[in-house]
This record gives structure tokens, C-alpha cells and sequence, in this order.
């Protein structure tokens, strides 16, 4: 499969300014020099790697001229794929690339599979599975955090951490080994004592990588922020004025907002992924009531319920429902309309719920805003995370195999408590070694990888 050259565009497939035509394999700059013709007459295959070239992309049957193009070329090993890459930079059109990339095919390469271009540098060994995983984490980032975490990641962080961990590991299996198959010898005794030390610190450094998912799941995903309240509060205006933008219809009408409104942003280098909800009440309408459920739905689910008050009306039994709905979540009150005359006060709310951080706003006069985004930035200490220092996992499926280490590793130490031989503590303990190595793709099947890869866009 690696012996066949592929090509894919690698740009948007709509009117640009640039497009993007990449070519990776061993026949990659052959099948290039059958299309290019340089404006120095002058072959690719002949040219030092890393180079541009300026010509025509050619039909070599029709000697029609396709468009006017930059030739790039990189020969192995030093390239993304470790293979020969060339990328065709064209205009940007449509047909141009399309046409440019079926005389590609035609000429001996064949069409690049969803990430495969990435997945080559994978098998190829130039990046890790978790540094492959950045490079989609970075595509589809959604918020400063989660791109820079991605950076991160595909720089080898999370590989390096967990190396680190599996080189102990593997220490900890030779030594165990090592006393089961040469007892004659003079191996440094291993105790039970030495075996549970060393698990305790090993398991330490893996419960440090899992307590950063919690973090690492509202870097990837923003903090899921839910803004509830009965109908008529504000909780629309609220989005639009959080979003500097009309993205929810504001009316007088009670009622109005039917379906979930989502959207990401940044406030002051906060992820926040803010949801805006129907207004919670009682109604007949059916349309609005499956709104109503909705909203439930989504305040179990939140990291964050941005609940509104009307400061100019009576707390009503809808209040109280939506209350006891939150008492249990991260949460914020905004007294909203403080520009009208004010019938609910700070104190009244606190006879109903207490403990909670209660915001007088008025949004209408952008009043307020600045505190909301001060409470959030406390509330999640988003201001001490620190990228230079500490390793985030925001992938699920790493967080998945950290647990199922930190299973085998506790088994472990149940064999030796109860006595058993330790040819059973080895076998516990290279499921611990391989649970990680899933994470950095030492230890990962071809269904998984394909799973993968499957996920990426065509031409990465």
C-alpha cells in the first residue's frame, strides 16, 4: 500500500485564491516532470529538495497549457510523509484543481484516501498516533486553547510523557522476569516492598495525565455553557451581547426561542461553547415543550448554567423550578433589566437558592459584562493553565486508555497482596504497558488506525 503514490487536493474545494495539489510516494516528482514544464526548461527530478519552481502544469497528449503554477518539491526522507512530496500551487478554482489532479491519476498516481498523507508520516514513523491526532485536533480547533494544545501535542508532549511512563513500566517487567528465569543469579532482590513503590509511583504519574482530562475536555470542547431562564428574561440578548452579534432572534414575544442556538467563542482567552435554551415553563404549544425538555436535557449536561432573572418581576414557581434544577451545577444568576424599576433583589433570590454568585446586569445597556466574564475566568481557573508546563489530554480515547493502565496497574498490586506468583504480575503489568502504548500507536491494531484516519479530511 505505502509503494503506491497518492495525490489529493489539499485545499477547499471552492474559488479561492491558491489551491493545492499534493502528491506523495516514490513516483511522486516522476509523474510531476510528465505535467510540468519549467520556465527553465529544467526537469524536477533534477533540482535539490525543498525548492519552488515556476512554470506550466501541461496536458502531455493534448500539449494544452492547464494553468500557471509554483512547483514545490521535497524529496525523502525530510518531508511530512518521509516519502517524495510535491505540491502543485495553482488558482484557485474548481476545475482548474479537479483537472489538474485527474492528469495526476492518469499519469500513474492513484487518489489519497481520508487522511492519508498523515497517516503515511504515522507508519513511517515520523510522528506518533497522538501527534496524528493533533494534526485533526488542529484542523477542527474551536477555541485558542484547544490550538495550542494541539500544537503542543504535536510537538511530542504527550508522546514524551508517555514514554516516560512506559519506559519505567518496562523497567519494572525485566526486573520481575529477570528473577523468574536466572533465580541462580545475583539480581538485586526484589521485594514485594520494591514492586509497590515502584507501581505507586507509576501509577502517580499516570492519575497526573488523567486529572488533566477534565481540564483537557473543556480546552477541546469549550465549557459547555448553558444559559437558562423562563421565558422573556433576556437569555437571547444575553447570546447576541456575548457574541457582539444577532445570532438569536430577540423579540417581546414570550417564547420565541424554539430550538437550541450553539455557538463558540473566546472571552479573554476563555473557551466557552454557549448554548442558548427555550425558556423554561409550562405550555400547551407542542413545538415550544420539546424546546422545554431540551433545556433540561442540556443543564444535567453543562460545565456551566448561566441562569437569568428579570430584576423587574416577582420571583415566579417557574423560578424555583429552574432553582432546584441547578442547585447541584457550576452556576451564575444574572439579575438582568436593573435599568427598569427593580422588584427582585439579590436577597430575595438568595432566600430560594444560596451560594451562589449573583450578577446584576442589564444587558440592553451592555451593563454587567465584564463581571460575567471575570466570575467564569474564576470559576474555572482557566488563567492557570500553562501549556509550557503541564501536559493537557483532551482526547477521549487517550483518556480511555489511561484508565484501563491504571486498572492492570491496580490489579498488580492486588496479585502481590494476596499472594500470587509473579509470572501473574507481569502479565497485569504489560497490559499497563500496552493500554499507553495505544495511546502513541505502539500498540494499536489496523481497525483502530483506519478508525482514525478515517476521521480526517481528504488531502491531510
Amino acid at each position: 500500500m505505502l509503494n503506491n503514490t497518492i495525490a489529493a487536493i489539499s485545499t477547499s474545494l471552492s474559488a479561492s485564491g491558491i489551491g493545492i495539489v499534493r502528491i506523495s510516494g516514490e513516483d511522486a516528482i516522476i509523474i510531476a516532470d510528465k505535467l510540468f514544464v519549467s520556465k527553465k526548461n529544467k526537469k524536477l527530478v533534477d533540482q535539490k529538495s525543498h525548492t519552488l519552481h515556476y512554470g506550466n502544469i501541461i496536458n502531455p497528449d493534448t500539449k494544452e497549457v492547464v494553468d500557471e503554477v509554483l512547483v514545490s518539491i521535497m524529496k525523502e526522507p525530510n518531508t511530512y510523509t518521509k516519502e517524495n512530496i510535491v505540491e502543485i500551487n495553482c488558482h484557485g478554482g474548481v476545475i482548474v484543481m479537479q483537472k489538474i489532479l485527474q492528469l495526476i491519476l492518469l499519469n500513474g498516481a492513484r487518489i489519497a484516501e481520508p487522511g492519508e498523507f498523515t497517516k503515511r508520516a504515522f507508519l513511517n514513523g515520523r510522528i506518533d498516533l497522538s501527534g496524528a491526532e493533533a494534526v485533526i485536533d488542529i484542523i477542527n480547533a474551536k477555541t485558542n486553547l484547544h490550538l495550542e494544545s494541539s500544537v503542543n501535542q504535536l510537538n511530542g508532549v504527550i508522546y514524551r510523557e508517555i514514554e516516560e511512563v512506559r519506559n519505567k513500566v518496562l523497567e519494572l517487567i525485566a526486573h520481575i522476569e529477570a528473577s523468574i528465569d536466572y533465580p541462580e543469579y545475583d539480581v538485586e532482590e526484589l521485594t514485594n516492598d520494591t514492586v509497590l513503590n515502584n507501581l505507586e509511583d507509576i501509577q502517580n504519574m499516570v492519575e497526573a495525565l488523567l486529572k488533566s482530562a477534565d481540564d483537557g475536555k473543556i480546552i477541546r470542547e469549550g465549557i459547555k455553557t448553558v444559559i437558562v431562564g423562563k421565558p422573556n428574561v433576556g437569555k437571547s440578548s444575553l447570546m447576541n451581547a456575548l457574541l457582539n452579534e444577532e445570532r438569536a432572534i430577540v423579540t417581546d414575544v414570550a417564547g420565541t426561542t424554539r430550538d437550541v442556538l450553539e455557538e463558540y467563542m473566546n472571552i479573554k482567552g476563555i473557551p466557552l461553547r454557549i448554548i442558548d435554551t427555550a425558556g423554561i415553563r409550562e405550555t400547551e404549544d407542542v413545538v415550544e415543550k420539546i424546546g422545554v425538555n431540551k433545556s433540561k436535557e442540556l443543564v444535567e449536561q453543562a460545565d456551566l448554567v448561566i441562569m437569568m432573572l428579570d430584576a423587574s418581576s416577582k420571583i415566579t414557581d417557574e423560578d424555583i423550578y429552574i432553582f432546584k434544577l441547578i442547585e447541584n451545577k457550576k452556576s451564575i444568576i444574572l439579575l438582568n433589566k436593573m435599568d427598569l424599576d427593580i422588584i427582585t433583589t439579590e436577597e430575595r433570590i438568595n432566600y430560594y437558592i444560596s451560594d451562589i454568585k449573583v450578577i446584576p446586569t442589564s444587558i440592553k445597556n451592555n451593563s454587567g459584562l465584564k463581571d460575567i466574564e471575570k466570575v467564569i475566568k474564576d470559576m474555572f481557573l482557566l488563567g492557570n493553565i500553562n501549556f509550557n508546563d503541564n501536559v493537557y489530554i483532551t482526547n477521549v480515547r487517550h483518556k480511555v486508555s489511561l484508565e484501563n493502565a491504571i486498572d492492570s496497574i491496580i490489579a498488580v498490586k492486588e496479585s502481590i497482596n494476596i499472594g500470587m506468583p509473579e509470572d501473574c504480575w507481569s502479565i497485569d503489568l504489560k497490559n499497563t504497558y500496552d493500554y499507553l502504548g495505544e495511546i502513541t500507536g505502539d500498540s494499536v491494531g489496523d481497525d483502530l488506525i483506519n478508525q482514525i484516519f478515517s476521521q480526517f479530511c481528504l488531502g491531510k
